[in-house]
């Protein structure tokens, strides 16, 4: 072999060599990734406030049907329908004419009895002068008390019918019986009304404020607020804010006003009531809300909404282990408050919980660990 064959074979050595440290600095480098860095927060207990969330829905505070109370025409509409009204505010008119010559007739008859209970009067003074000088027998005089007897009851009779009469006609104006919101009129100008009938139902009137509110509870869930009611046997006058459907919180708090005494068997829930003003008509009777009683404070672990992920075993977070890896832990959690998420169960205060750079994470993955800002 030539000096310049050995040369060749040297160098194809000192190639080859230089390719096997070079893959096994690769290898090493693979199996040692990089920490990746993640912000984190210590957990540590602090005072949050105690809420039952439900999902709930608003009801007028009274609502009314308003109704005919007699049989006619009906000939005006005094009211725009949606209005809000005050109690006693005209809102229909049915035709007088028939009740208006009714009680004319009611009134002639009462005073034709009256007439005629004045002649009997007299009659019967006369009788008791007749049976005095024996000119008449004692039946006489009976026939004849009687008589006014009778007359004093059909005065009565007519009297009530004259006042039956004026009733009726009064009722030919439909008044709001009570302050509220006019809903759609249910019969139009000329239909005939029967108040036993369908065709009684004129419309309805709603109370918006104050505005009900109802919702159930668990049966787990009422016994907790019971406990936390302050001695209250039926958890009143607790606190109730309420968020609308399109996340806004509604700007007025409430007060529960009720509380069911049965537990619905079906369910499994108790009923709750609970009142808000609402003098601007923001809400409306029907709509769909979100309910929160607030029932004092309690200590307990929170941790960010976006700290919290979920997979087949459950919510869970990442935190930071002893050795500088990533850890998964399952949570049970509790209420929100604000953009934090109450841990029932999971967590122990001095945790290093992860806060970002989640989608990276893998058990055992190595973190650089920084205080989130």
């Amino acid at each position: 072999m030539t000096g310049w064959t050995r040369l060749r074979y040297l160098a194809f050595a000192l190639a080859a060599l230089h390719s096997l440290a070079a893959c096994n600095k690769g290898d090493a480098q693979q199996a040692a990734p990089a920490p990746v860095p993640v912000s984190v927060i210590q957990a540590a207990p602090r005072e949050v406030p105690v809420v039952f969330e439900a999902v709930a829905r608003t009801e007028g505070s009274r609502e009314v049907q308003v109704r005919a109370r007699v049989a006619g025409v009906l000939e005006q509409q005094l009211y725009a329908e949606g209005d809000a009204v005050k109690a006693g505010a005209p809102l229909f008119r049915i035709e007088r004419a028939p009740f208006e010559i009714d009680l004319q007739q009611q009134r002639a008859a009462l005073e034709q009895e009256t007439a005629r209970n004045e002649l009997l009067r007299r009659d019967l003074e006369r009788a008791k002068d007749l049976v005095a000088r024996r000119f008449v027998s004692q039946q006489n005089l009976d026939q004849a008390t009687t008589t006014l007897a009778q007359s004093n009851a059909a005065i009565e009779i007519a009297k009530a019918r004259v006042r039956q009469a004026e009733l009726n006609l009064s009722y030919t104006v439909v008044d709001a019986p009570i302050a509220g919101v006019t809903g759609r009129a249910l019969q139009s100008i000329g239909s005939l009304l029967a108040p036993n009938g369908d065709s009684g139902l004129l419309t309805t009137l709603t109370r918006t404020d104050p505005i009900w509110v109802r919702f159930a509870l668990s049966e787990a869930e009422f016994a907790s607020l019971r406990a936390r009611g302050e001695n209250q046997p039926h958890a009143k006058n607790l606190e109730v804010k309420l968020k609308l459907a399109d996340g806004s919180a509604y700007p007025s708090a409430g007060k529960l006003n009720f509380a069911g005494s049965t537990v619905d068997a079906s369910l499994g829930t108790v009923q709750l009531r609970a009142e808000f003003p609402n003098a601007q008509l923001r809400l409306l009777p029907g709509q769909f809300v979100r309910a929160a009683v607030v029932a004092g404070s309690q200590q307990a672990i929170t941790v960010p909404q976006s700290a919290v992920l979920q997979n087949e075993s459950g919510r869970f977070v990442w935190l930071v282990g002893p050795d500088g890896k990533a850890l998964a832990r399952n949570i049970k959690p509790g209420a929100w408050v604000g953009k934090d998420w109450v841990v029932l169960d999971g967590l122990q205060a001095g945790d290093s919980v992860i806060v970002d750079n989640l989608a990276r994470l893998r058990p055992g993955t190595p973190v650089e660990s920084k205080k989130a800002g």
